[in-house]
């Protein structure tokens, strides 16, 4: 699965590529709540820490828990006033789902192997069959530190084209 690094990049990616305008553009709520959204998923890690079981790759990662999120985030950018909050809704859906498609194109060594993508609907744990992205270690021996900067690297490889790319297409239209 892809470190956050990978996670912030495609946050970033998607902020780039829902902003409608200039304002959304460099609106510093829109860019967070899309940098957020596309990390958050792998905070279930931290719930071992209270019941000491592994919940990642549960519930939050699936299609369902994407689409709560985006309304979550909509209503709360509503009560708050925002007159964007569907448009929030929609970056923090969008960037919760990136998260989704990295972990999916990512190569699993931490059962459960593979993603509950379709949860509630379907039990089953999905994964591609040609992972793209290095799995991340969770140990800090100096193996796993080493695998880890080369896997963040590759990351950065893969991802910073892409984002590079969004970049210059909101530069081509004018709006960056």
């Amino acid at each position: 699965m892809p470190s956050p690094v990978a996670h912030a990049i495609a946050g970033l990616s998607v902020h780039l590529l829902t902003a409608r305008n200039r304002v959304d553009l460099t609106s510093v709520p829109h860019a967070v709540v899309a940098v957020a959204a596309a990390v958050a998923p792998d905070l279930d890690l931290l719930l071992r820490f209270i019941d000491g079981r592994n919940h990642h790759q549960a519930e939050s990662h699936s299609i369902a828990v994407a689409l709560i999120v985006g309304a979550v985030v909509a209503l709360a950018a509503r009560v708050a006033g925002s007159r964007r909050a569907v448009s929030l809704g929609i970056v923090a859906a969008a960037a919760w789902g990136s998260h989704l498609l990295l972990d999916y194109l990512g190569r699993d060594t931490h059962p459960p192997i593979g993603l509950p993508i379709l949860w509630p609907f379907a039990d089953g744990y999905f994964k591609f069959p040609w992972p793209l992205f290095l799995d991340i270690g969770r140990t800090l021996s100096w193996h796993t530190v080493r695998h880890n900067a080369l896997a963040v690297a590759w990351e950065m490889v893969l991802m910073l084209p892409i984002l590079l790319a969004t970049w210059w297409w909101r530069q081509r239209r004018g709006e960056g």
